[in-house]
């Protein structure tokens, strides 16, 4: 059996066993046809919930792409805004390592990076525009 038990199966199953065990083999088919019932209610909720995932996990690089020109611009801290912020963040320890332990050089090094990857996502932002 699966290591993912459901806890609420199982308590159905043992019921439809004492249940078994009280009335006797009459009730078989009875029982264990609303047990069966019951598990494929909980196989479609299951379904149905990882459709739904699915569904929503394939949306979402749609709209990331440049889904339409219909398409909601990001916001907050993951847009352009998070991006120019956590450049800024990033460049004042990054800048100090590398002027403390390289000097001059060590210090464009640092500011290139930081300059190249706002401008790849500039450029990147653009070609979502055209």
């Amino acid at each position: 059996m699966s290591s993912q038990r459901d806890p609420e199966l199982a308590q159905e199953l043992a019921a439809a066993v004492e249940t078994r065990r009280e009335l006797g083999a009459a009730y078989d088919e009875e029982l264990v046809d609303s047990f069966v019932e019951k598990v494929n209610l909980r196989i479609d909720a299951t379904v149905d919930k990882r459709v739904r995932r699915r569904l929503a996990e394939q949306q979402l690089p749609v709209g990331a792409r440049g889904g339409g020109p219909g398409r909601a611009e990001p916001r907050g801290p993951g847009g352009p805004l998070g991006l120019a912020v956590a450049s800024l963040l990033l460049a004042i320890p990054l800048s100090a390592i590398a002027a403390s332990h390289v000097g001059l050089a060590g210090l464009f090094v640092a500011w290139s990076g930081i300059v190249g990857v706002n401008a790849c996502y500039a450029l990147s932002r653009r070609g979502d525009h055209e």
